[in-house]
């Protein structure tokens, strides 16, 4: 899997940087993700938690002020560790219709694949969140890697009774 460094130089120019995480930077993420009103809010102490702990699987996007402006989340799986399991994925308000996303992912992958090898990502989204379904589809059309859908967890598994399906995005394999 490779990465444009066009790519990448674009992205530090207009988000400044990308980077790993640290457990500063916990609040913030939380307080992005509660904001996005579409992911499933984790409590604050969980993302204290992935900072420290899946820092390694995981990228922020910071501003001038060194501030996170956008983050993914991951982590691999523990039976296919080739395989990166994208937890979540939120960018604030002001920085939305940029393509910092899709340069976050982008710039995740390449960092998994360098350090740890990766085969695939895999995630899921409600059928109601069509962001994230635009995102994942392009990036399996970017990097030119077979997606397949199927539910893994039915709407009537979770506890409060209203939750949408959860979709698994198979994405992969990458070409060596």
């Amino acid at each position: 899997m490779t990465a444009a460094p066009a790519d990448f130089a674009r992205a530090r120019s207009e988000f400044l940087s990308i980077d790993t995480p640290r457990v500063e930077d916990g609040a913030a993420i939380w307080r992005i993700a509660r904001d996005s009103e579409v992911l499933d809010l984790n409590s604050s102490y969980s993302y204290l938690l992935w900072c420290r702990d899946f820092a390694a699987t995981s990228v922020v996007a910071r501003d001038e002020t060194g501030g996170p402006i956008g983050f993914v989340t991951g982590y691999l799986r523990p039976d296919r560790p080739g395989t990166l399991v994208v937890w979540q994925v939120a960018v604030d308000s002001a920085h939305r219709g940029k393509g910092l996303a899709a340069t976050l992912l982008d710039a995740l992958t390449t960092r998994v694949a360098s350090d740890q090898g990766l085969a695939s990502v895999e995630t899921t989204v409600t059928p109601d969140n069509t962001a994230s379904d635009r995102l994942f589809t392009s990036f399996a059309q970017r990097h030119d890697v077979p997606l397949e859908r199927e539910v893994l967890f039915d709407g009537e598994l979770f506890p409060e009774g209203t939750h949408l399906p959860e979709v698994l995005y198979r994405i992969g394999p990458f070409h060596a």
